[in-house]
């Protein structure tokens, strides 16, 4: 199909405009732009959509989702990621979901994506106990079903749980550590067994869905799994994505395990690349930042997640000014509580602003929205394909209604983006020149369908999920303990607002 968009204001986030807008005419041809610019007369047989009034960006990338926690969005608050993990993430108790829940599950993310603007998902999964085909399966269905593009990650950890936090053994009782001992690990040939086997059955699917290689953390994996599926993601041209320093509690565990920071290891054992997109990024210190730079990995950079997690502020100035590509992402479902990616902006964008006095340090509206679209498209390896809008690149766009109160009065373009959009402006979203967002509404599913079969299904889950978490706050006072123990270590570094004396520990 032939899409002419004629005489719209742009924000092409190219090499030749930047994110400076202007207005011009946008053809799509199949699945990829074949001009932008100057006026085109409408081909015979195209779709003409009048641009007057209306804003093109190319389509958000949420370069950091776990959709695994949208069945536990709005449930849980005011915890640190150790203690929040015992819930969202039990240890103990929890079943395999019934693959139809988790299409269901995946499709919530989706839909209240696609409605407001992202056209590309880096969903990196955790399935517990275990995962499975039948699991990522489903979780492949609902993103070719809805016609996002999507990166979906077959998430593993294989080192033994009491290995993965220090103080653990310190801390927890024995009839506590004989439980978590028993939770099997997989091995790497397991893990590169039914990734290989993922690949062939989802990756020439369609050109919009890949696997995704994530181990999930270099306190989480061993030497050998962290450099097999480096090897794995080099040879399917994956990104190699993993979070790395999002707690101050991480930040011990490098010290405590391989006496030298997380991204110092990972550098060391040669898996910091130009593949290698870090989560969060949070406690990484000066050498750290050069370091990552210098090997040129991204930083998919979370700003909601991590100060409802009470995790800390990420040294946004610093990665940037080294030259590390920043993107940007909505965590997890329950640890910010939604997928959109233009409360993500909003929160960047002013966020930092509070880290310095010196203005000329702020982020800029153009940053944010550098960082929404190329930065997220560079992290997970598709900046030949999207984040920009540029002749013979995938046409995923989003359009924008100006004639909106969020737009009223309108001044600068980029400042409204940022700082006044919510997504009720967005009228249309094109992913590989398809139109699956018309007029506010999606075009390829039956929205109020599938969330009244989510909600019918939900109190069952709940039900079981409330056992589960019985179980699991076993833990909560020793995790408690854990985190105050690592909070009061001295590591010559702050990325919380307040100086340590203020903190009171109690």
């Amino acid at each position: 199909m032939t899409i002419h968009i004629s005489e719209a204001n742009i924000i092409a986030v190219d090499a030749a405009h930047g994110t400076r807008p202007f207005k011009g005419d946008i053809l799509i041809e199949g699945s990829r732009i074949a001009h932008v610019g100057e006026p085109l007369v409408t081909p015979d047989g195209a779709r003409r959509i009048d641009g007057r009034n209306r804003l093109v960006i190319p389509g958000l990338v949420n370069a950091h989702v776990h959709s695994w926690e949208a069945m536990f969005k709005g449930r849980y608050d005011n915890m640190p990621l150790e203690i929040w993990m015992l819930y969202s993430y039990p240890l103990v108790g929890t079943k395999a979901l019934d693959p139809r829940l988790i299409y269901l599950r995946s499709m919530i993310v989706a839909m209240e994506s696609l409605k407001n603007g992202v056209t590309c998902l880096v969903d990196d999964i955790i399935e517990l106990p275990v995962q499975g085909m039948d699991a990522i399966d489903a979780v492949f269905d609902a993103y070719h079903d809805i016609g996002i593009r999507a990166n979906v990650s077959g998430h593993v950890i294989n080192r033994p749980f009491l290995d993965t936090i220090p103080f653990t053994r310190e801390y927890l009782p024995s009839d506590l550590i004989a439980d978590v001992s028993r939770i099997k690990v997989p091995t790497v040939k397991n893990y590169l067994d039914f990734a290989g086997e993922v690949v062939k059955k989802h990756q020439d699917r369609s050109d919009r869905l890949r696997y995704l290689v994530a181990p999930s953390g270099p306190q989480r994996c061993t030497e050998e799994m962290l450099k097999a599926v480096h090897d794995f993601a080099r040879e399917i041209k994956s990104a190699y994505h993993i979070h790395v320093l999002e707690t101050k509690v991480q930040a011990v565990a490098g010290r405590e395990f391989y006496g030298r920071t997380l991204v110092q290891y990972l550098d060391d054992l040669g898996v910091l690349t130009n593949i290698s997109t870090l989560a969060h990024s949070i406690w990484v210190t000066d050498r750290d930042i050069a370091c990552m730079a210098e090997r040129g990995s991204s930083v998919a950079h979370n700003p909601i997640s991590n100060q409802k997690l009470g995790a800390g502020i990420a040294p946004f100035r610093k990665l940037l000014d080294a030259g590390v590509n920043v993107a940007l992402g909505s965590d997890g479902i329950s640890s910010n509580d939604t997928s959109r990616m233009l409360d993500v902006m909003q929160v960047a964008g002013l966020l930092h602003k509070v880290t310095t006095p010196e203005c000329g340090l702020w982020p800029t509206a153009s940053e944010i929205i550098y960082a929404a679209t190329m930065g997220g498209a560079r992290s997970v390896q598709l900046q030949n394909e999207i984040g920009s809008i540029e002749t013979g690149k995938r046409a995923d766009l989003v359009l924008f209604d100006l004639e909106t109160i969020n737009f009223t009065p309108q001044n600068d373009l980029l400042n409204h983006l940022v700082y006044c959009e919510n997504g009720s402006s967005v009228e249309k979203v094109f992913v590989n020149g398809e139109i699956v967002v018309d007029d506010g509404e999606l075009t390829k599913v039956n929205e109020g369908a599938l969330v009244r079969e989510l909600r019918e299904r939900y109190d069952a889950f709940s039900e079981h999920h409330k056992g589960v978490e019985q179980l699991n706050r076993r833990f909560e006072p020793y995790f408690k303990k854990i985190h105050k123990h690592c909070c009061g270590e001295n590591i010559e570094l702050n990325r919380y607002s307040a100086p340590p004396n203020e903190w009171l520990l109690s």
